[in-house]
């Protein structure tokens, strides 16, 4: 893949791929976003590719919307606005989707629709300096695109302040309202996210597919019968492929090796 505005590094089945925009510290337009939707596209369809990571190159993750393409959106006509957010939403709905495991890799600014990123991504690990910024209202527009991804990530409670007030947060608060998972000394944060990615290989890439799949719907949908019984058929699917017949046949065979010991007395059990 040769894409301009991003580095793509693929190692051991970890794909890390770079926002590669220093001199603007990775400000997206309109060529960012067709080519983050085209690597994503072509990461999912890459068979040797198996977790990826998303990182930022310089000294932020992503400062948001780059100023020039802002400049050029001004003198947009509403059809021409509509047609452009439409491809944002589609490079956030692109890495949303991707079937396989998401990390976000976050140093500097995460601001606006970088902040949307990290919220697309599965897993999020932020250094501790990491300053975040959903800073819309105070240009008199709307977190539109990135909101879908965003409120999932943090809740509508939380939206309501931080959204509202355009207020910067530290990787501390994001971590508290859940919108980061894990929070590092920036010196570690390599190592932290090495350390996911190798949790992350020792699943089932079918399984890891469908689970993602599963948080979607489950998370979109009443508890309903219907619901009830598509869960059902998702858990019988998958005992029955290839991937679950072997990942359960090595689990017992693990087990059996080990042995099935009772379980110990408690001083409790043992004067009952």
């Amino acid at each position: 893949m040769n894409h301009p505005t991003l580095e793509l590094d693929v190692h051991d089945g970890v794909a890390h791929l770079w926002l590669n925009r220093p001199d603007v510290r990775n400000a997206f337009n309109e060529t960012v976003i067709a080519e983050l939707i085209g690597a994503c596209r072509a990461l999912a369809a890459d068979a040797a590719v198996r977790v990826v990571v998303l990182g930022g190159r310089g000294t932020a993750f992503c400062a948001g919307a780059d100023l020039n393409w802002m400049k050029r959106m001004a003198g947009f006509s509403r059809e021409e606005n509509y047609a452009d957010a439409l491809e944002l939403a589609a490079m956030l709905h692109a890495l949303a989707t991707l079937p396989k495991p998401t990390v976000a890799r976050v140093h500097g600014a995460a601001f606006a629709g970088g902040l949307g990123l990290v919220s697309a991504c599965d897993i999020a690990v932020a250094a501790h300096e990491a300053v975040f910024c959903v800073s819309e209202v105070k240009l008199g527009l709307v977190p539109a695109t990135i909101g879908p991804h965003l409120a999932a990530a943090m809740g509508a409670r939380a939206a309501r302040r931080y959204w509202l007030t355009a207020e910067r947060f530290s990787a501390a608060e994001a971590h508290r309202l859940g919108l980061v998972h894990e929070v590092v000394p920036a010196s570690e944060i390599d190592t932290a996210v090495a350390r996911v990615c190798a949790e992350l290989l020792a699943g089932g890439p079918a399984a890891q597919a469908g689970t993602k799949d599963l948080i979607r719907t489950v998370s979109e949908n009443p508890l309903s019968r219907e619901l009830l019984e598509e869960t059902a058929r998702r858990i019988a699917e998958a005992r029955a492929s290839d991937e679950g017949k072997e990942g359960v046949r090595a689990f017992l065979e693990s087990a059996g090796r080990r042995g099935c010991r009772p379980p110990r007395r408690t001083e409790c059990s043992r004067k009952s």
